[in-house]
């Protein structure tokens, strides 16, 4: 049985904070692998500048590019249209029988947990793993959850503040500046050689 962390999120661009933030994870969850899928469509949100769910996919494999412990998955860009947490965890548990897995969010997005799509079978296939940044209410935001959900089991983790976010970087790049020691070094390369975020 492996321990697989499933890390979703826009990644428009990625950059080092969420490298990070799945290491971090990796290592006090104990799991084998973390998994990073881009979404095809976010539910809530445009994707401003987006290059499209292709380019992100290729960002994300470039930026875990070397890193053992972390993946990327096309399942949300494969699949097209609108990404819900729910139907990427029963493909992947269909797909992957085996594998234990920890859902990774941020304290932002599970604050809205409670109006996701069909909450309570997401906290049946998968642990809810909460990250928060050194300073954040991770322990409060987690405890809510448990007692809303109180079969679930939810965890926190705490990552360095890094105060690194995709928008930075997208308007670095508009601008015509450096985005080195943002992003890792096969990312920065690839939205140059593409052109995309100008």
């Amino acid at each position: 049985m492996s321990k697989v962390g499933l890390f979703g999120g826009s990644f428009n661009p990625p950059h080092l904070g969420h490298l990070i933030c799945a290491q971090e994870a990796a290592e006090q969850l104990q799991l084998d692998r973390v998994v990073l899928i881009p979404v095809h469509t976010p539910t809530h949100r445009d994707l401003p500048g987006d290059p499209g769910p292709q380019a992100r996919l290729a960002l994300c494999e470039a930026g875990v590019d070397g890193n053992q412990r972390l993946a990327v998955s096309a399942v949300e860009v494969e699949r097209g249209g609108t990404s819900y947490s729910i139907d990427t965890l029963r493909s992947w548990s269909e797909a992957n029988p085996d594998d234990d897995l920890t859902l990774i969010v941020g304290n932002d997005v599970a604050a809205e947990f409670p109006s996701w799509r069909e909450p309570a079978e997401v906290l049946e296939l998968a642990r809810l793993a909460v990250v928060s940044r050194e300073g954040e209410s991770e322990l409060l935001l987690s405890e809510e959850l448990r007692a809303g959900f109180p079969d679930s089991d939810v965890v926190g983790v705490t990552m360095t503040r890094v105060d690194i976010s995709s928008s930075l970087v997208r308007e670095r790049v508009a601008a015509a500046r450096s985005i080195e020691y943002l992003v890792p070094g096969p990312v920065a390369g690839l939205i140059e050689t593409e052109g995309w975020y100008r």
